[in-house]
């Protein structure tokens, strides 16, 4: 799925494939920042999707995280 004419479910801004960085919590008090993630993003309000293929792959690095790590920053890689 591509950003190509859809539209953000928030503000109606038209979304577009971008690679960005972020957080996302796997335990009570450990975070990991998954760094250059292919996202679709509205520029105007900064809203994002994740593709099935994407979010697939971020699971499986999420599921390998130090849970008792308080912060880890991995780097995506298709």
């Amino acid at each position: 799925r591509k950003a190509k004419d859809m539209t953000c479910r928030t503000c109606g801004g038209l979304m577009e494939d971008r690679i960005t960085d972020l957080p996302f919590k796997v335990a009570e008090s450990s975070i990991v920042i998954v760094k250059g993630l292919p996202v679709i993003q509205c520029p105007n309000c900064s809203e994002y999707l994740l593709t099935d293929a994407v979010m697939a792959h971020v699971e499986e690095i999420l599921e390998s995280a130090d849970k008792t790590a308080e912060l880890e920053v991995v780097r995506y890689a298709a």
